[in-house]
């Protein structure tokens, strides 16, 4: 009898029809002219911040090497407003490219960035059932590695990304950690294994000249880290691979090239929640 349960047709959770549509005319033609305002360097098995003002666009380039890195991104004007990559995850799919946006949780719920430019588009899904750019993984992190290794590890992507947090505010890392989040895995190619369903990573097809680009649709305050595993094909959590450099870039559009462009409010939902 349990078997006669098992056929029922796969159905997709959330209908997206309603979304606004990628108007790829539109950023194309911001994109023309735009012109570099800022640059941030972020090191091996380091983290940094950067700013991305609402109606720019911001680049994490590959330079020197194969590398993976950690995104968080948070309202500029409010940390409690930050990337939901679970509901990214829900709205576009496992991995994300060019069309998709990264969406800021509850009660916010709205578009932060949009991806404009992905030089590994052409990746897709491959054999194992990988993908690019992956909103699954949460970041590897020193609790997770103490549980298993029974060691400190002070440089992996969660405590990067507290650092770099907590150099931007002037705040402790203690008083300052509850704000970094699950990440946009960035350049990061992974899935699940077809038998078991384990969540596995791979080399990185990243090489220096590849990037992905994302136009800011709010104030941004946004962190990166270049993970300690490299180009994760091997090791994380560990000195033990080598690791390259990032480079996040600034852009600001030409002169009245958004004309008519706003961000996005937050949800109209009244949050009476039935009372």
């Amino acid at each position: 009898m349990s078997k006669s349960r098992i056929p029922a047709k796969p159905i997709i959770c959330y209908s997206v029809e309603n979304l606004p549509a990628f108007d790829r005319v539109f950023y194309d033609n911001a994109r023309d002219g735009m012109e570099k305002i800022d640059e941030v360097l972020v090191q091996p098995r380091d983290g940094a911040s950067f700013n991305v003002p609402a109606g720019h666009f911001f680049r994490i380039n590959s330079v020197e090497g194969s590398q993976v890195g950690d995104l968080n991104l948070w309202n500029a004007n409010d940390l409690n407003e930050r990337f939901f990559s679970g509901k990214t995850r829900q709205l576009h799919a496992s991995h994300v490219t060019t069309g998709d946006r990264l969406w800021s949780n509850l009660p916010g719920m709205r578009a932060m960035a949009t991806i404009t430019h992905d030089t590994l588009d052409w990746y897709g899904w491959d054999e194992d059932g990988a993908g690019v750019h992956d909103v699954i993984g949460t970041r590897c992190d020193p609790y997770t590695n103490y549980l298993l290794n029974g060691v400190d590890y002070h440089h992996c992507c969660h405590s990067n990304l507290t650092r770099a947090l907590a150099s931007y505010t002037g705040q402790a890392t203690n008083q300052i950690e509850h704000h970094v989040h699950d990440v946009l895995n960035v350049f990061m190619c992974t899935g699940f294994t077809l038998d078991t369903h384990q969540y596995f990573m791979k080399a990185s097809p990243v090489r220096p000249g590849d990037y992905i680009e994302f136009f800011a649709e709010i104030d941004l305050l946004g962190a990166l880290s270049a993970c300690p595993g490299g180009d994760c094909g091997s090791s994380h959590s560990d000195d033990s691979t080598p690791c390259y450099p990032l480079l996040v870039e600034v852009y600001k559009p030409a002169e009245g090239a958004l004309d008519g462009w706003s961000s996005p409010p937050p949800s109209g939902y009244s949050r009476t929640h039935g009372l």
